[in-house]
């Protein structure tokens, strides 16, 4: 009776873990992801101009998969608050291997997001520098123009383009961090359930256990 009184406090307390955690990890990429999805169709649709960042589809096509990674985490992020409130509500509580399942989905995700995300940083930043490093040295005018003119200036949108990497890396981040500590909690939520299901029979002296069943 006590072994199923603290299995259940042990259960009740991880999908108390999910509930929060979940809730916390998706509102946070809403609000924080928010701003990147927002600054990155404004400079796809509105902000197409010739400059440092002109001609890398690479970097487009990234941007793009770092985008479509957040959206995927913010997703998980809603279905481990689901996964909380089924542990906590259901009669048949689910298996710990599926909360394990669903930390290591999130886990592969995030990582997958923030190199997407770095990679895309890494590729502007080298640009960026080089165009600089290209150009004299007393100072380059940060405006925008147009005409033949305007591939020899850095303008504002290419600041809004890692401003909108940045916040998307903190997301992804952030939802990182959650997943290993819900996969941490699960691991030793299940190691410890394990152990009070123990019979004490098994417990016993295997050396002990052979003899008896030998005599008999």
């Amino acid at each position: 009776m006590a072994q199923n009184e603290n299995g259940s406090k042990t259960v009740a307390a991880l999908a108390r873990t999910f509930t929060k955690l979940g809730w916390c990890g998706f509102w946070a990429q809403v609000v924080v992801g928010a701003a990147p999805v927002l600054l990155m169709a404004y400079l796809f649709l509105f902000a197409r101009s010739p400059g440092p960042r002109a001609g890398f589809a690479l970097v487009e096509y990234l941007s793009t998969a770092s985008l479509l990674t957040l959206v995927f985490t913010t997703f998980w992020a809603f279905r481990y608050m689901r996964l909380g409130r089924k542990l906590a509500t259901s009669e048949r509580p689910l298996p710990f291997s599926s909360l394990t399942r669903a930390a290591w989905i999130g886990i592969i995700a995030s990582t997958i997001g923030i190199l997407f995300s770095m990679l895309v940083m890494l590729i502007e930043v080298a640009h960026l520098l080089f165009y600089f490093l290209s150009t004299p040295q007393g100072g380059v005018p940060v405006i925008q123009t147009t005409g033949e003119e305007a591939a020899s200036w850095v303008s504002a949108v290419d600041m809004l383009s890692l401003m909108a990497l940045l916040l998307a890396l903190f997301a992804e981040l952030l939802m990182l961090v959650i997943s290993l500590w819900l996969l941490f909690r699960t691991t030793l939520a299940a190691a410890g359930t394990a152990s009070m299901v123990i019979p004490e029979d098994q417990m016993a002296d295997p050396a002990a256990t052979a003899v008896a069943s030998h005599e008999s």
